[in-house]
């Protein structure tokens, strides 16, 4: 995976599932690429471990009032049930992801992350996968939801949970070649 030239975003806050954050950009950075955390949070975020347990915290690098799709390639949004149901409550994170879809740059959706995109209208006539819970809420925005690894709809990446990350990295450095 070459994408050294790769500037990539990944929305996230307080809450946000660890691995789902640490694992794509972990793959991203070895690969070259450069990732910028863009959040509503102030300063730092704390993670979590199955939305129950304490992980790391992490460096907020750019407020998300600020952030501006037109600087990155690819927006990724790891998952976790507290991040997603904040984040999909953020003007300004749901104005992001609207313009990375104006955009047509690809986005990347892990988990409860799909939400986001039933808040931001972006789910209807969309394939997609997500965690189960959030199923009805994005049928009822009008999504084509089934239960797979990842799906790859243009430029809409997603995947269920933390045991599909592997295909849900690959289908990201794919995007990008």
């Amino acid at each position: 995976m070459a994408v050294s030239d790769k500037k990539i975003a990944f929305l996230l806050t307080n809450g946000v599932e660890q691995v789902e954050l640490t694992s794509p950009r972990t793959a991203l950075d070895e690969a070259g690429a450069t990732t910028v955390i863009i959040s509503p949070a102030e300063n730092t975020l704390q993670a979590m471990e199955n939305d129950w347990d304490h992980g790391d915290t992490f460096t907020v690098d750019v407020p998300v009032a600020e952030a501006n799709a037109d600087d990155y390639d690819a927006l990724v949004l790891p998952g976790g049930t507290i991040n997603a149901d904040t984040l999909r409550t953020d003007d300004d994170a749901v104005a992001l992801v609207k313009a990375f879809f104006a955009a047509d740059k690809p986005v990347a959706a892990i988990c409860h992350a799909p939400w986001i995109l039933a808040q931001a209208g972006l789910a209807k006539d969309r394939k997609l996968t997500s965690f189960e819970s959030t199923k009805v809420d994005l049928e009822n925005a009008g999504a084509d939801w089934s239960d797979s690894e990842v799906i790859v709809d243009g430029n809409l990446i997603t995947s269920r949970n933390p045991g599909d990350l592997d295909a849900f990295n690959a289908a990201i450095a794919d995007a990008l070649k």
